[in-house]
C-alpha cells in the first residue's frame, strides 16, 4: 500500500510538472506579442526609480503617485518621441528632394564623369534593370504590403498602450512585483538580492548609459552636420545616435562617410573639420561620460558589452540592446553563485 501511494505520488508530480510546463509555454506564447512592451515598461521603471521614489515622498497615495509619474513619462518621453518621428519623416522627404535638385544631380553627374570605373559599373547596373518590370513589381509590392504597413502602425500604438499600462502597475506595485519574482527564484535570499541588484544595475547602466550617451553623440554630430551645411542634419543626427548604441565605433559609421561625401564634392575643408569634430568630440565623448553616468554599476569588460549588445540586437531586435547585456549579467551572476557553492568547504 505505501509503495502504491509513493508510485501514485510520483506520477502525480510528473503530471503536475508536465501540466505546469505546458501552461507556462502557452502563457509565454500569449505574452510574446507584448514582449517589447514589457521590456520597455521594465526599463522605464528601473531608470525612473529614483525620481519616482522622490515623488512618492511628496504624494503618499500610491495610485495617485503612479498616475502622476505616468503622465510625466508621457510628457517627457512619449510626446517628444512622436514629434521626433514626425520631424525625421520630414527630414527624409527633404533629403529626397535635395537629391532630386538639378544642381545636386549635376554635381553627382560631374563626380561620376570624373571617375570612369565607377561610371562603367553604374552603367552596367542600370542596363540590367528593366524599368517597366521594376515599376510593376514595386506597385505590386506596395499594394500587397499596404495592409502590413497599417497593421504595423496599429501594433505600435497597441504596444505603447500596453507598455504604459504595465508601467503604471510597476510604479504602484513595485514591491509586490519584486516579492512575486523572488518567490519563483530557486535561490537563497542573499543570492536573490544579489541577482536582482545586478539586473537593476545592468538595465540602469545600459539604458541610461548607452542610450543617453548615444543621444548626446547624435546631438553633437547633428550640430556639426548643421554648421557644415549637410543636407537633412536632423536625420543624420538621429542615425548617428542609433548607430552610437554600438560601443567604440558606431558613430564613426555615420560621420565618416558623410565626411568623405563632403570631400568628394570638393569641400575638403568641411570634410577635415567634420573628421576632427567626429573623431575628437563625437566618438570619444562616451569615454568621458560613461564612467560619470554609469560608474561601476555595469561590471563587465568592454568586449563583453560590445558582444552582448550586438548579439542581443541580432537575436531580439531593438530590445536586444537591453536584453543582450541582461542575459550576460544573469549568466555571470549564476556562474558566480555556482563557483561560490562549489568552493564552500564540505561540512561533516
Amino acid at each position: 500500500m505505501p509503495e502504491s501511494h509513493a508510485e501514485e505520488s510520483v506520477w502525480q508530480r510528473a503530471a503536475l510538472f508536465l501540466l505546469t510546463l505546458g501552461i507556462l509555454v502557452v502563457g509565454a506564447l500569449v505574452l510574446y506579442p507584448f514582449f517589447s512592451a514589457l521590456v520597455g515598461a521594465v526599463v522605464l521603471a528601473v531608470v525612473t526609480q529614483r525620481p519616482y521614489d522622490w515623488l512618492a515622498i511628496k504624494i503618499r497615495n500610491p495610485s495617485a503617485c503612479a498616475l502622476v509619474a505616468l503622465l510625466l513619462v508621457i510628457l517627457s518621453v512619449i510626446i517628444p518621441s512622436f514629434f521626433l518621428a514626425q520631424d525625421l519623416t520630414q527630414q527624409a522627404f527633404h533629403l529626397v528632394s535635395a537629391l532630386r535638385d538639378d544642381a545636386n544631380q549635376q554635381k553627382i553627374t560631374n563626380f561620376i564623369a570624373n571617375h570612369p570605373a565607377l561610371a562603367s559599373r553604374l552603367q552596367n547596373f542600370t542596363d540590367s534593370i528593366d524599368i517597366n518590370n521594376a515599376a510593376r513589381a514595386t506597385a505590386a509590392y506596395l499594394g500587397t504590403h499596404m495592409g502590413r504597413v497599417l497593421g504595423s502602425s496599429f501594433r505600435v500604438i497597441t504596444q505603447l498602450v500596453v507598455m504604459l499600462f504595465i508601467l503604471f502597475f510597476l510604479f504602484r506595485d513595485r514591491l509586490l512585483a519584486l516579492r512575486f519574482l523572488r518567490s519563483f527564484l530557486p535561490l537563497r535570499d542573499d543570492e536573490s538580492t544579489e541577482l536582482l541588484s545586478r539586473l537593476d544595475d545592468t538595465i540602469y547602466a545600459t539604458a541610461l548609459g548607452r542610450l543617453v550617451i548615444a543621444g548626446i553623440q547624435g546631438i553633437l554630430a547633428g550640430l556639426g552636420f548643421w554648421l557644415l551645411g549637410v543636407p537633412a542634419p536632423f536625420l543624420w543626427a538621429f542615425t548617428t545616435a542609433v548607430m552610437a548604441m554600438i560601443p567604440a565605433f558606431g558613430a564613426v559609421l555615420v560621420w565618416a562617410p558623410i565626411a568623405l561625401f563632403l570631400g568628394f564634392n570638393g569641400h575638403w575643408g568641411k570634410a577635415a573639420i567634420l573628421a576632427v569634430w567626429g573623431g575628437v568630440i563625437v566618438s570619444t565623448i562616451d569615454n568621458i561620460l560613461y564612467p560619470i553616468l554609469v560608474g561601476t554599476r555595469l561590471r563587465a569588460h568592454p568586449v563583453t558589452i560590445l558582444i552582448s549588445i550586438l548579439g542581443g540586437i541580432s537575436l531580439f531586435g531593438v530590445t536586444g540592446i537591453i536584453l543582450g547585456p541582461v542575459t550576460f549579467s544573469i549568466a555571470a551572476t549564476l556562474l558566480d553563485f555556482w563557483r561560490a557553492r562549489t568552493n564552500q568547504p564540505a561540512h561533516s
